[in-house]
């Protein structure tokens, strides 16, 4: 069993209402999201020696732009392998956003393997 070291829940702890891409686009961005929730969540997950899993329920929905910002983020600051592998999401509402999410790592992931600029 995977040991789960912190929890997200975006509808209760960030907003049920997730909002665009960067924090200049409006409320509740992806980039908020990242920079006050999901990155330090992260970073005390990977020290703990465990996974974060990330609860994508309850929420009216989610801009791409908002999960690209927020996932694509994390792994364009850690290489994005590690992130796959230490994420596990939540998603009974619509459970097609998980793969959209890992879709975003994965993207990460191919542009870190060519050279791109992460």
């Amino acid at each position: 069993m995977e040991k789960i070291i912190q929890r997200i829940e975006i509808a209760r702890q960030f907003s049920d209402t997730p909002g665009p891409r960067s924090k200049d686009e409006g409320e509740f961005s992806g980039e908020e999201f990242l920079e006050k929730l999901l990155l330090p969540a992260y970073e005390k997950s990977i020290a703990g020696g465990g996974k974060l899993l990330v609860d994508l329920d309850g929420t009216e929905g989610y801009a791409t732009s908002f999960l690209e910002a927020a996932f694509g983020g994390l792994a364009r600051k850690f290489p994005p392998s590690e992130v796959a592998a230490n994420l596990v999401f939540k998603s009974e509402d619509e459970p097609y956003l998980i793969d959209e999410v890992q879709g975003y790592i994965a993207d990460a992931r191919k542009a870190a393997m060519a050279g791109a600029p992460r």
